[in-house]
Parts: C-alpha cells; sequence; structure tokens
C-alpha cells in the first residue's frame, strides 16, 4: 500500500511537520517550529507524536520519511510524507529553514 504523500507546497500553514533527519542534520538547518525525532528513535519516542492531528514528515530527500510515515500510519498516526524532503523544501522551493547554533543554516 502507498502511503499518502505531499509536495512541500501542498503542506498547509500550521501543520505539524515531523523531521526524522539525523541530529546533525537537523543541527544544520531545520524547519522553524518542525519537531525533531530521528527515524531510529521513533518506536520509542512515538508518544510525542500528535496521535489526533495530521503529521507532515520529511527526510532529507524522502526515504526515511516514507518508511517513518508507513510506521505510524500502521501504529494509529495519521502521517503523510513530504515528497523531495528537506531538498524540495529549501533547495527547491527557497523556503526557510533555521539553524540552532546560530550559523547560517543550510540542508545537510
Amino acid at each position: 500500500m502507498s502511503e499518502p504523500t505531499v509536495s512541500v507546497t501542498e503542506i498547509p500553514e500550521g501543520a505539524n511537520i515531523l523531521d526524522v533527519r539525523e541530529d546533525d542534520e537537523w543541527n544544520a538547518g531545520h524547519i522553524d517550529g518542525a519537531q525533531h525525532i530521528p527515524l531510529g528513535d521513533l518506536p520509542v519516542r512515538y508518544g510525542e507524536v500528535p496521535l489526533d492531528e495530521d503529521v507532515y514528515v520529511i527526510c532529507r530527500s524522502g526515504g526515511r520519511s516514507i518508511r517513518a510515515t508507513s510506521w505510524l500510519n500502521q501504529n494509529g498516526f495519521d502521517a503523510i510524507n513530504v515528497r523531495g524532503g528537506m531538498g524540495a523544501w529549501n533547495l527547491d522551493n527557497g523556503l526557510p529553514i533555521v539553524s540552532d547554533s546560530g550559523e547560517e543554516p543550510w540542508v545537510k
């Protein structure tokens, strides 16, 4: 079964965005207001993900996010994969990202 997928331009304003990239990728640059749970931590930290709302799952290019979306949907969540990931968000569409380090944010 294929998972629900949207482009970055189809994400509604104010949506819950879950970033499943690794810590170093997140620290380099991420979507302001996104939630961060690395893919490998998801089975332990899934209780932090909103259960009663759509969750848009993003990674670098889409591979990890589709796996996370599938796992979440199999476990009762309403998860939607973000096609193209952070590459599509920032590099292709120029949408803003932030860095926690104070350095210029970039997609790693």
